[in-house]
């Protein structure tokens, strides 16, 4: 077994600050995609990417299980100094990943039926976004394989390499683009083709970062990275992490959904505001994954010292940048809703709820930093029951205060929902403790 390298402040900023760069890149190129097409001179084109994107995303999404799980997981081996078992995962995370693709290809026609079943739009956007659909789906298998990939690099503490790769597919994603759109004149497929490129070529340079793996035989051992335990572990981890997320998801959509009851000004203020909270996830998303990445090898190691430092470190400094996101959305937070709408009736309604956003970084902050303990300790039951504990929290305060109290309610409901998932989890952490012994 190596011998693990001290757990410093250091080495936490170190795993933490590529993630947030990588993070950083993600809204310029959504930006960028709207605005090549918004050179078009038409409305159409932008909701047709916009529709896409977001029906595709919602998708992916669902497969975000594959980087936690594979997170923690490998991890674990890492602490257990299991180089054979590092580079299973990594193999089982590839099939998996490429597997789910290949399946959404296949059933493609049925995915764009029931997105714009759900979701009706007029016959030009709706042409114009199965046209975006069409080509971007062929690269569903990369798109997924590469959660896995990220998952295995973070777990390996190479959150530098998962920086490089994202500046890498976001940088040439964003070149496509313009030349595509703007210089040779594709219009929406061009956005598309930009897309596909970038998420395989994304793929190539992931695997290639991932190499070491490849040095290692047991990554087409076949007869380890199909052992029945092995894959069967790995199964409950994923579904957990599964239902954990496709609950969070109701909470989110539930939540956007309720607010358009309440007028088109306040579910574009709630629309709006919800931003805040990317720029929350953002800044937290380097500290959370941190502790996956130290608190899996801890608990590999069997060493719940190690495992109690890692999420302690992590979230001191998460706390710190809550404090500071508050700071800075109590300041500025009208400047920022300012920068994203031009109406005043949008501006002002905004406004009103902005103290529930200035307390939200820091109500949230332990459901976010426990998730990350809780994947890195592959503890993915305790994760699944308390987020649906937390789910029926928060209908049932929706149901209580949003008809009593408009949107006020309803923001309170979400708050309650991250103090519910905060509270649950820290009430289950000593047995993440107990297991790593």
């Amino acid at each position: 077994m190596t011998e693990t390298p001290r757990l410093t402040h250091r080495r936490v900023l170190n795993l933490a600050l590529p993630i947030v760069l990588s993070n950083a890149t993600v809204p310029i190129l959504g930006a960028v995609d709207t605005g090549v097409v918004g050179q078009l001179g038409a409305a159409a084109p932008i909701g047709a990417v916009g529709i896409g994107a977001v029906v595709l995303s919602a998708i992916y999404w669902v497969f975000g299980f594959l980087r936690m799980g594979t997170v923690g997981l490998t991890a674990q081996a890492i602490g257990q100094g299991d180089k054979g078992e590092v580079a299973a995962l990594l193999s089982r995370a590839l099939m998996i990943g490429i597997g789910a693709g290949v399946i959404l290809i296949a059933v493609q026609a049925l995915i764009f039926a029931a997105a714009f079943a759900v979701a009706p739009t007029s016959d030009e956007v709706e042409t114009l976004a199965r046209e975006y659909m069409a080509i971007r789906i062929w690269s569903a298998p990369a798109a997924i394989a590469l959660y896995g990939i990220t998952g295995w690099l973070i777990a390996a503490e190479r959150t530098r390499a998962v920086l490089v790769l994202q500046l890498w597919m976001n940088g040439l994603n964003i070149g496509l683009d313009l030349w595509f759109v703007l210089g040779l004149g594709w219009g929406v497929p061009g956005v598309a083709l930009a897309t596909f490129l970038a998420e395989w070529s994304g793929l190539a340079l992931g695997l290639y970062l991932c190499r070491a793996a490849f040095a290692v035989p047991a990554w087409r051992d076949w007869g380890r990275v199909f052992d029945r335990v092995r894959l069967w572990n790995m199964a409950l981890v994923n579904r957990d992490i599964l239902i954990r997320s496709l609950l969070l998801e109701s909470i989110i959509l539930s939540f956007m959904f309720w607010g358009a009851k309440f007028g088109d000004v306040p579910l574009a203020a709630n629309q709006i505001l919800i931003q805040f909270l990317h720029i929350t996830a953002f800044g937290l998303d380097g500290f959370a994954f941190s502790a996956e990445a130290l608190v899996g090898q801890a608990k590999g190691a069997r060493r719940p010292d190690m495992l109690r430092r890692s999420a302690l470190l992590t979230g001191g400094w998460a706390l710190a940048v809550v404090l500071l996101l508050s700071v800075v959305f109590a300041l500025f937070g009208g400047a920022i809703i300012d920068l994203m709408t031009t109406a005043p009736q949008v501006q002002q309604e905004a406004r009103r709820y902005l103290p529930w956003l200035i307390l939200t970084p820091i109500v949230g902050v332990g459901a976010w930093m426990l998730d990350g303990v809780f994947v890195g300790a592959t503890a993915t039951r305790d994760m699944r029951n308390m987020m649906a504990v937390s789910t029926v929290i928060y209908f049932t305060a929706v149901l209580l205060l949003a008809p009593a109290f408009g949107n006020h309610g309803l923001w309170a409901a979400m708050l309650i929902s991250f103090a519910a998932r905060g509270i649950t989890l820290g009430l289950r952490y000593p047995s993440v403790e107990r297991a790593a012994a």
